[in-house]
This record gives C-alpha cells, structure tokens and sequence, in this order.
C-alpha cells in the first residue's frame, strides 16, 4: 500500500518551491553527495553550539542545522522561536526511516480507520475536510533534543536545542474518526502507521500506539493544516497524528493507517525504543542503568533565552531586554524567573500572551547590569502542577528529557 503512492507528483500548491520529483532530487541527492551532510541518523556527530552545525535547504524549507539526512533530521535556528507561532518553513524535521515520502497524489492518497471497529473507515482528504475541524496551539518536541549537551556524551542524533517548534494545528479530532468508526468493546490500543519504510524488510516499520482512553482524549488531532497551510512535506503532509504535551515520537508523520486494537501493542518503536527509566526526571548513573524502563511519554518543564544572544555585549548600566519562551506537556505555565547572578537571586517575569496549555508561553523582563564584566544569566519556570526544573541535568542513555535550569554569559561593557 504505501509503495504505490510515495513517488507520484503532488497535486495541490504548498508556498514554497514546488516538490517535484526533480526539486527534491537536486537538493536531498546534492546535498549527500557532496559530503555536506552527515551520513545516518545514529552517526554520533558532534555539534555542541549552534555555529558548528552545518545548514542546508531542503524543498520548502529555509536553511536549517544538518544533524542527519538519512533520515533527514533538520534543527531549527534559533532566532525562529522570537516568533510565538514557528513559521513551517523553519520548523525542524525529525525522520526516523530513510525511505521518507517525497510526493503524495492527494486523489489516490486515503486514510484508513480499521482494526477492531464495527465500520471501517476509508477516507480521502475531501472527507476529512468535510468533517468538524478543531485548531489548537501546540509544542513539537524531538524526546532527543538537547542530546548533544549531555555529559557524558551519548549515542543518537546530537540535537543542540532547536528540535522544537510552536504551531497551529487543523484537523478533526482522532475521537470522532473512532466514533465514526464505531470502536468495539474490549478495544485496548490505538496504533498508526505512515508512510516511510525502512531500508530493508528486516527494519521494523515505525508504528506508535496510544492507550484507548489517551486517543479518545479531545486535544488528539489528525492535522492537515500547520499554521493556516498545508503541512510541509517534511513535517507530515498530507496528514499527522498531533498528540499535544507528549513527545514527538507519537506524532506519526504522513498517516496512512489508524488501527484500533484489543491488545497491547508490542512492536520495535514502542516495546523497545524510546524507553526512559522509570525514576524520578528519567534519571539514571552512567554507570549503573536503570533496571525498569518505561515508553516516554509527557514532556517535562522548560524555558530558555531567546533574547539576548548569548555572549551579547552592550553597555554597564543600561537596561537590556530579556525574552524567552516556556513550555511543559500541558499544565500550562504558571511562573518564569530570571536570574542575573548565576542562581544567587531570582526575579519573575511577565508572561506574555497565553495560546493555550500546550503552547509555547512567551516572557519578558528588564535587566540592568550595575557593572562592567561577564554575568550568568538564568532561566526556570514552574507549571500550574507545581513542576520546575531541576539545577542538576539528568542523564539517561537515551539522551532524553532534558530541562535543567539553561543559562546564558553575556558581557556588559
């Protein structure tokens, strides 16, 4: 089935530069062919700051940090997040098969709703759009961003972290296809499949699973539309799964199958892969792993600086600016406090705009610096669950779930 529609041409217009068969070749094949890219997704490549990173454009996207291209993995820059809403050209991509989908025919293309349920389901674009649609405001996060700051160092793709992004999704709610569908009694999973493939038969296909209870939830959204457009081809088009407050491994790209279970699901990417210890911030030694393991699942506290630009210099004793972004898995944020003095002292912020509980919360202060020299200046916030961040940074093998306290050194002059 996914075969026969991953290489016929699109037929709808999406701003940017068409994705035909040639655009896509010239810049994916250029692209690994001259050596610009790493070469797997599991290559240990070290990128420990945004200016080591290599850019690279890819078909309607401006140029984003290269951390892979087989599958393409694409970091955001990070004067992007100064806007509330993440444009779609500037959002990351985050692949995990190298068989990516580079065109979908939107007339063959058609989602099906099947498993245990009394109607199956075939639908085409037009019914999907001829269904309720819901828009809500987001967070995306790779589960692995921030790896590349782990210390000791661990395997996977070395996100700084810029593998995040803020958007608006349209869709219709996955509750509604199931109730179209007619779910039967003793249904236990949902799963769903897209339309990238492995390499080789013998790569387990990328399926990912929601608990019944978790899918019927009201904010779980099959999205074709990001921030008023078409979803780019590299974030999911034509459809994807958007499961706010949890990481991004759940958020299935260029949906093809939603299949409604009565077991438990056991398959590569959720038996094994993305597992996390079963402790306290996901928190293991180097030395001494964890013995019990869970599926990740909702995103923990963050906040950072996105004013001023680390090592930003301006005058002693002149009022600077300070701005940022906090976000957690969907408590909403209630509290961001700065710090000028490396953690000894900390001030609140003013929240700005509030989008909804899974978005970014923008916030924004004033700071003035009585001296010259170098200052450490720190961020945190705390959700409405009472949750912060920690001043110590887990560690797991995985290189998962980071939200220590982020800090910047800035210079007044």
């Amino acid at each position: 089935m996914k075969r026969n529609i991953l290489h016929t041409p699109a037929r709808i217009h999406v701003p940017g530069e068409p994705l035909d068969r040639r655009a896509w070749l010239r810049w994916a094949g250029v692209a690994g062919l001259a050596g610009l890219l790493p070469a797997g997704c599991a290559r240990r490549t070290q990128v420990t700051s945004p200016d080591e990173a290599t850019l690279i454009r890819f078909p309607q996207k401006v140029a984003l940090r290269a951390i892979n291209d087989r599958a393409p993995c694409l970091e955001t820059p990070w004067q992007y997040f100064r806007h509330d809403l993440t444009p779609n050209e500037a959002f990351y991509v985050r692949w995990h098969l190298e068989a990516v989908p580079t065109h979908v025919e939107l007339r063959t293309w058609r989602l099906r709703v099947d498993g245990h349920v009394e109607r199956p389901l075939v639908l085409s674009m037009e019914d999907l759009r001829g269904m309720e649609s819901v828009s809500l405001v987001a967070v995306n996060q790779c589960s692995g961003n921030s790896r590349s700051l782990f210390v000791p160092r661990v395997p996977g793709g070395q996100w700084v972290n810029g593998a995040m992004g803020n958007a608006r999704w349209t869709g219709v709610r996955l509750g509604d296809l199931l109730r179209r569908a007619g779910v039967r009694a003793g249904a236990v999973q949902v799963s769903f499949d897209g339309l990238d493939e492995g390499p080789l038969p013998s790569v387990p296909d990328f399926v990912k699973t929601l608990d019944m209870d978790h899918a019927r939830q009201p904010e779980v959204l099959v999205a074709y539309e990001m921030n008023g457009a078409p979803l780019p081809m590299l974030n999911g088009f034509p459809a994807r799964l958007v499961v706010p407050g949890w990481y991004a491994t759940y958020w299935v790209k260029a949906l093809t199958n939603i299949t409604v279970l009565d077991h438990r699901f056991t398959g590569f990417w959720m038996a094994t892969a993305y597992h996390i210890p079963a402790t306290p911030g996901a928190n293991e030694s180097p030395q001494a792993h964890a013995k019990l393991t869970v599926p990740i699942n909702r995103m923990n506290v963050r906040s950072f600086f996105v004013r001023p630009d680390p090592g930003a210099r301006a005058p002693a004793g002149q009022a600077w600016a300070l701005e940022g972004i906090a976000f957690d898995g969907g408590h909403g944020i209630r509290q961001v406090e700065f710090s000028a003095d490396g953690g000894g002292n900390w001030s609140e912020a003013r929240l700005g705009e509030n989008l909804g509980r899974f978005s970014f919360r923008r916030w924004h202060a004033e700071w003035t610096p009585s001296a010259r020299g170098e200052y450490r200046l720190q961020v945190r916030a705390v959700n409405n669950a009472g949750e912060g961040q920690p001043t110590q940074a887990n560690w797991n093998q995985g290189g998962y779930m980071r939200n220590v306290i982020e800090e910047i050194r800035v210079t007044a002059i």
